[in-house]
């Protein structure tokens, strides 16, 4: 089914139709190329960034039939597709890869046969490879002065690359504290306000950067208009912040408690410098996070700058070295906004994550919008999926603010259609890669959560958080779970030698209950087709696919294959699955103006012993058998990954109507 627009919070299609949105991120490779073999153990070839290809990534074309089949079995109808900038521009600014382009447009035109919609995910983690994650093209990091191959040991990045099987657990993410990271995402938003001063080929930083990179995304927007089965776009996944907003570059960041070494900005400055420093190392200690001593940081005398460049901050003046000493001249120096260096900080809302919000990260994703929108082939065809940092806040975007200012061209950029794309995990789940089902940890709230009744009240109530932001800050945009997921190396890896995949089943249970009781669209995190048990994901350790030949295809599917609503003629009012006890409940209040049927999705891999259907103020068939007029039926069982789609008229005159499925 094809997504027309969206109304009241909710997406529908051409016939008016609630539609609930259920899939995957395809797929966590697609972070690194193909050749040479970009998965993060790998080394070799490594600091060659121009020189390679991500075609065959998220799967090789010949396989694409054979796992849009089983996404569309599972009932995963929608896709969040990777793509990350360096994919598409790794050979030079302006230069793109017409083969993976090429390549794209048939993984999409595949997706299509299948009845499968998405939208394109411009994805980065902490920037790019060469700074621990994924994104941009190595060309962005030298343009300012980097040496790619002294990151790692200057300490202005932690690699995979570089450090192999001791690579610490889940700790990636603490890269957005280091030099690389941070530099690149203050310059990439904010560089005019920051980093004046600072140009390639006489473009200052911040605009060679950002219309590079929209530039790249217009070009696939370009090539992918014709497909209906392409709803949208996101501005960039999981965007930094960078240094932007930070009183005090000496002081610790106490937004960003991670597991991981915690440099000071000031201590990155100094150790990409080559000048002996040292930080402190964040770990759970006592049930919290907190710091088990310092450590060193970098390696003295080895700079994180070319030879002959200086540091972009010592360049405009944040930092100098006097009688061979590093100076701070301006701590404060990020702490401020506007055109000029003495201009006051001027959040709008308390918090600087607010100002980096509303000054940087919106007319951001405001220009992003126009030129995707201008590739559409008519005004503002794509959707904008937009979010904020991951451990932001989730960015306001109110009726009165979609005409976003355009600072450069001193106009404005009217959204499109937006969505909140906000993404959730089980923290505690993910760091420490332990599932038991009584405990949790909620950052928002910062509180440990004790009970197996409290652990999934919670994760309803952080879901409902999400979907009240759109509603209240957001214009009532529809609200898809971007991310979400679980590790499946849990407990050990004790599933591989065992081949029982049933804590991940109740865990993955946990969540969707979350999600039915916030009538909440998700993709989860994710599909990867090449994923091993003994590298996962291939990218930092990861290892969350619901995918692994190893298993024999899916695994825990009984976690996340479940019966729901498809497309619904009316209301949505309610919608719950017991998995253990094999009954689901829907309810809707009917629109009788929509002459189209109300869609559900039944999993017979979650009622192996065959199922009893009835309806109340509706009559259902199922698309394969047409029962008509029926109020109460009984299922066969089937193989266990048969499913149906009960279709339901609602009966003259009918208020709500009411679906029942229980196992047999």
């Amino acid at each position: 089914m094809m997504i027309a627009g969206a109304s009241s919070g909710h997406f529908t299609d051409e016939a008016g139709r609630w539609l609930m949105l259920r899939g995957v991120n395809l797929g966590g490779s697609s972070k690194v190329p193909v050749t040479p073999d970009g998965r993060t153990h790998e080394r070799e070839g490594f600091y060659d960034g121009a020189r390679v290809s991500f075609v065959g990534r998220p799967f090789p074309l010949e396989e694409a039939d054979e796992h849009f089949s089983h996404l569309v079995r599972w009932g995963q109808n929608f896709l969040r597709l990777l793509v990350t900038w360096e994919a598409i521009e790794h050979a030079g600014p302006g230069m793109y890869d017409s083969e993976y382009l090429e390549y794209l447009e048939a993984v999409v035109e595949s997706a299509a046969r299948h009845g499968v919609s998405l939208y394109i995910d411009p994805h980065q983690d902490v920037w790019s490879r060469w700074t621990g994650g994924d994104g941009a093209p190595l060309w962005t990091l030298e343009a300012v002065g980097f040496e790619a191959r002294n990151l790692h040991a200057s300490g202005a990045a932690m690699l995979h690359q570089e450090m192999g099987e001791r690579y610490p657990q889940m700790q990636w993410f603490s890269n957005h504290l280091r030099l690389g990271c941070a530099t690149m995402f203050t310059l990439f938003f904010a560089g005019d306000d920051f980093a004046p001063g600072i140009a390639v080929g006489g473009e200052p930083i911040q605009k060679f950067l950002q219309d590079r990179y929209i530039e790249a995304f217009g070009a696939l927007a370009r090539r992918l208009a014709a497909y209906p089965n392409v709803v949208g776009f996101g501005p960039m996944n999981e965007p930094g912040e960078g240094f932007i907003g930070i009183e005090d570059i000496r002081a610790p960041r106490n937004d960003l408690v991670l597991p991981g070494l915690a440099p000071t900005p000031w201590e990155a400055m100094c150790a990409g410098e080559g000048i002996a420093s040292s930080a402190e190392r964040i770990a759970v200690k006592g049930g919290s996070l907190r710091s088990t001593g310092r450590v060193q940081l970098g390696t003295p005398g080895l700079r994180a700058w070319k030879d002959g460049e200086a540091c972009v901050w010592r360049r405009v003046g944040v930092w100098d070295i006097e009688r061979g000493e590093a100076v701070l001249k301006r701590p404060g120096w990020f702490a401020r906004s506007g055109s000029g260096p003495n201009d006051a900080l001027s959040p709008q809302g308390p918090g600087f994550r607010r100002m980096f919000n509303q000054r940087y990260l919106k007319p951001f994703s405001a220009k992003f919008a126009a030129r995707i929108g201008s590739a559409g082939g008519k005004s503002n065809r794509f959707m904008i999926f937009v979010e904020s940092s991951a451990l932001g806040e989730m960015p306001a975007f109110t009726d009165a603010s979609l005409g976003v200012p355009l600072p450069e061209t001193g106009g404005t950029a009217a959204f499109p259609v937006i969505v909140n794309e906000t993404h959730w995990y089980d923290s505690l789940t993910l760091t420490l890669k332990r599932w038991t089902g009584f405990l949790g940890y909620d950052p928002d709230l910062k509180k440990v959560i004790v009970g197996p009744r409290a652990l999934r009240r919670n994760f309803r109530e952080a879901l409902a958080r999400i979907v009240r932001h759109s509603k209240d800050f957001m214009g009532n945009a529809p609200t898809l779970l971007g991310e979400f997921g679980l590790p499946f190396d849990l407990n050990g890896r004790r599933a591989y030698r065992t081949g029982s995949f049933r804590v991940h089943q109740r865990a993955l249970s946990s969540y969707y209950e979350a999600l039915d009781a916030n009538l909440l669209n998700a993709t989860i995190w994710d599909y990867t087709a090449d994923n091993t048990h003994e590298r996962g994901d291939g990218w930092n350790g990861e290892d969350l696919s619901v995918f692994c030949v190893e298993d024999g295809g899916g695994r825990a599917l009984a976690g996340f294959v479940r019966p729901y609503a498809m497309a619904v003629a009316g209301n949505m009012l309610l919608m719950q699955f017991d998995q253990r006890h094999g009954k689901f409940i829907f309810e809707y209040a009917p629109d009788l103006s929509i002459t189209a049927p109300t869609e559900v999705f039944v999993p017979m891999l979650q009622f192996p012993r065959g199922a009893s259907v009835r309806a109340s103020g509706a009559t259902f068939s199922e698309l394969s058998l047409k029962i008509e007029g029926k109020t109460r039926y009984s299922l066969a069982p089937t193989e266990s990954e048969r499913y149906f789609s009960l279709h339901l008229s609602p009966e003259k005159g009918a208020q709500r109507c009411r679906l029942t499925i229980q196992r047999l």
